[in-house]
């Protein structure tokens, strides 16, 4: 609490300089880090009140046992929601990020599935107020998608979405299949949208830039001219595309933004990998396998494998409801823990 006062009185003095605002996006995190801080403390001392205001109804006895223990349970939450954002400290973690969906093993129903997940994310994205703009869509031959990229915007965007990475699988009566129960699988990728302050060496004789017409909505025009690209990094394979724009620079440009995420990331796990032996092998058995089970037959149950953390209403995180899970998730990296079941 001292420090985050300390910090906001800092950032007040800062901005009091008459070329503060020369670097308007520097200024503009910085105020946006101010609000966050003041936010936080605000709430802090907010429930604190609470904290106090149960100490009394507890001095009534049972008179006013009810009210002590539902502010509380208040209380607990909303610390828990400010454990949860005090894990978002990741070098990357405020950063806006890149969502890529790809359908696994499972033919029509895992595009199905690829597809289901895509809404899920937009509805999420779209709860935390956060920006949201379909990169790359590419459909399935009978129903779903292939795979889709999402550019999301947005303050933690990553240090959030970064608890999504991994396989996913559904378990449910194929709609497609005749009545059989299917398993089907989704990979989900998250990165960060790496700033211009970072140097990513990326040099063009490296790059193989294909346009091809768009598949996507945007009108007449889109489907009409060779827009879209794809961006092949020929070193690594790492390979990119949008075709959200209809124009075929602009495309250009956020499909360059993709690369250098991936790109970073893969520097960052090729480093890890060299400071640790097993840290390549653990990692590939990660990728391999799923991190959260979503079972729509013979019983209804979302459950994360990486913490435990289950629930029932399975149409609630379908649509967009994953703030628990990724809850959980990052309090298991800080070392602590959430109850496993809810409903």
């Amino acid at each position: 609490m001292p420090m985050k006062m300390a910090r906001i009185e800092e950032i007040d003095a800062i901005s009091q300089d008459p070329d503060f605002w020369n670097d308007a996006e520097n200024a503009q995190a910085m105020m946006q880090e101010r609000g966050e801080l003041v936010e936080l403390v605000e709430g802090i001392d907010r429930e604190l009140g609470h904290l106090e205001e149960a100490e009394l109804y507890m001095e009534m006895g049972e008179e006013g046992a009810a009210e002590a223990v539902d502010l509380v349970k208040t209380v607990d939450a909303v610390v828990r929601k400010f454990e949860t954002a005090r894990m978002l400290g990741g070098e990357h973690d405020k950063l806006s990020a890149f969502i890529s969906i790809n359908s696994g093993a499972g033919g029509t129903d895992s595009q199905d599935f690829a597809e289901m997940l895509l809404r899920m994310y937009a509805r999420y994205c779209a709860s935390k107020g956060w920006k949201v703009d379909e990169t790359d869509k590419q459909d399935g031959q009978e129903a779903g998608i292939k795979s889709a990229s999402l550019h999301v915007q947005g303050s933690n965007a990553y240090g959030y979405l970064k608890a999504e990475n991994g396989v996913h699988r559904l378990v449910r009566i194929s709609p497609y299949g005749k009545g059989r129960r299917e398993t089907s699988f989704a990979a989900i990728n998250v990165t960060p949208e790496i700033d211009d302050n970072i140097d990513i060496d990326i040099n063009e004789s490296d790059l193989k830039v294909d346009t091809y017409r768009s598949s996507g909505a945007g009108g007449q025009h889109v489907n009409t001219t060779d827009s879209a690209v794809r961006i092949t990094h020929q070193p690594t394979g790492i390979v990119v595309q949008c075709q959200n724009e209809r124009s075929q620079h602009k495309n250009r440009a956020t499909a360059m933004k993709m690369l250098r995420s991936k790109l970073y990331e893969h520097e960052m796990a090729a480093r890890e990998a060299e400071a640790s032996k097993d840290y390549a092998e653990q990692r590939e058995v990660a990728f391999g396998s799923q991190i959260r089970n979503y079972v729509l037959h013979p019983y209804k149950q979302v459950k994360d494998l990486r913490t435990g953390h289950t629930v029932g209403n399975v149409d609630k995180v379908l649509d967009g409801g994953l703030d628990d899970f990724i809850e959980a998730y990052l309090l298991m990296e800080g070392g602590m823990t959430k109850e496993s079941e809810s409903n």
